[in-house]
């Protein structure tokens, strides 16, 4: 990290406002050879964080812009290192002249996300936080945007470090008696930590059971539409929808393939799954749909069977009644609740009207109480919404639990401490206190150039 970087920070296309962004040794040096304040006075006579006002030149010296700069010294700044902005004008070719500009004078292009990976390596993020920044310009609802600023605020962390710090006493206790053992320490006993390492487990376990939550505010619930041809599976993702994103014809077997659209329905995001209509067919391609909708089901985490209440029951409805029986949740649907009833629906079926309308706020009624999040604590930072972050929490709570079933079985303390430190390593993992950097570089790859 001793070279100077530099890129465009706001996104692409002309904007009102764009920033050119720069981070390393030499940023305000750099800086000062393209950027001349309308006062005369050297920019590095300003304090730290001040905005000041003056012309932009190109790489040949002509002014290009009349903008605003700020510089943050080392350390305190964003990467930890001397960083400048120039908030310009957003045209594409003025921030382009711009960058070459200070390309000319030293610096380099950034690569993704290498700004936030410098505040990282400096000490400035931990890595929980690191991954709220992204999480935050990702964030595509209120609630997930609350939580990831709670997040870059330190929500994960402190709760990893005060676990972390509790089982770092039980090693720092065992070690002193083992290598001073000439000193007034008290004697160490494994029984005096059994509650210590049940209550740390139980921490963690809190953190980890709001993953399911975060998952589904992130990236919706995987819902599959099942049904035989002309239920109305297409018009009921059209009506949740809100448009016309499937095709809707009188003729069975129009979707012949899965498609998918995030809705949310009852408060909750659902990543709804249209398929292609269960029935037995000739047609290879409607029989390649079938089969995708089989998988699609197999993979669902909540599927809605949609049964065509203005006709009678068909060995394909009872088909669609047992895939459904696959998903962890599922809810049965009467569709065309507007026309004369031709079956009787299970018991516990919702009757609806994907034509009218009629039933809907059933269905979202539905779909809140099966698997919303009412009663939920707030998103405040506390909600798991990361994959990796959830498996380095779920890998520490499984050495406690190994180092409390080893105690229970009257192991040796140095046996029981060896699972006490797989925790503290997969803790590690989760802030970044140790991870290998093939694993940062990848998590880092995943941010914009610029940030």
């Amino acid at each position: 990290m001793s070279d100077l970087i530099a890129a465009v920070a706001t996104a692409r296309g002309s904007a009102a406002i764009g920033i050119l962004r720069l981070s390393g040794p030499g940023a305000v040096g750099a800086v000062e050879q393209v950027f001349r304040p309308a006062s005369g006075r050297p920019l590095t006579s300003y304090p730290s964080r001040t905005l000041v006002y003056g012309s932009l030149h190109d790489a040949q010296g002509r002014v290009i812009d009349w903008c605003l700069a700020t510089v943050s010294r080392a350390p305190h700044s964003y990467t930890g290192e001397d960083t400048a902005e120039l908030q310009c004008h957003g045209g594409a070719a003025l921030l382009a002249a711009g960058l070459e500009a200070l390309f000319a004078a030293g610096a380099r292009q950034a690569g993704p996300g290498e700004f936030t990976k410098r505040a990282f390596l400096n000490g400035r993020l931990d890595l929980s936080q690191a991954e709220a920044v992204i999480d935050l310009i990702e964030a595509d609802t209120a609630e997930l945007a609350a939580n990831a600023a709670g997040q870059l605020g330190g929500a994960i962390r402190s709760r990893a470090e005060a676990v972390h710090s509790q089982l770092i006493d039980i090693l720092a206790h065992f070690h002193a008696v083992l290598d001073y053992p000439d000193e007034e320490i008290a004697p160490f006993e494994l029984a005096g930590y059994v509650q210590t390492l049940a209550d740390a487990r139980a921490q963690l376990q809190q953190l980890h059971d709001t993953f399911r939550r975060g998952r589904i505010a992130r990236s919706g619930l995987a819902t599959v539409l099942l049904g035989r041809p002309n239920v109305g599976k297409s018009s009921l993702l059209n009506a949740l929808a809100g448009y016309d994103r499937a095709i809707v014809t009188a003729v069975p077997g129009t979707t012949r393939d899965t498609a998918a659209e995030r809705v949310r329905v009852g408060g909750v995001l659902l990543r709804l799954i249209d398929t292609a209509g269960l029935r037995q067919t000739a047609d290879e391609v409607e029989a390649l749909g079938v089969a995708r909708t089989e998988a699609a089901a197999q993979s669902a985490e909540l599927a809605l069977c949609i049964l065509d209440l203005s006709r009678p029951r068909t060995a394909e409805d009872e088909r669609a009644l047992a895939l459904a029986q696959a998903a962890p949740h599922r809810l049965i649907v009467g569709n065309k609740c507007d026309l004369p009833r031709q079956q009787e629906p299970p018991e516990g079926t919702i009757c609806l009207s994907a034509r009218t309308g009629e039933g809907l706020d059933a269905l979202e009624a539905a779909i809140a109480a099966l698997v919303g999040d009412a009663g939920s604590a707030p998103w405040d930072g506390a909600v798991l919404t990361n994959a990796r972050q959830a498996g380095a929490v779920a890998r520490a709570i499984e050495a406690l639990g190994r180092a409390e079933q080893a105690m229970q079985s009257g192991m040796t303390p140095d046996a029981v401490l060896t699972d006490v430190e797989d925790a503290i390593e997969a803790l590690g993992q989760l802030t970044g206190r140790s991870l290998r950097e093939d694993v940062v570089s990848r998590i880092f790859s995943r941010f914009c150039v610029g940030k």
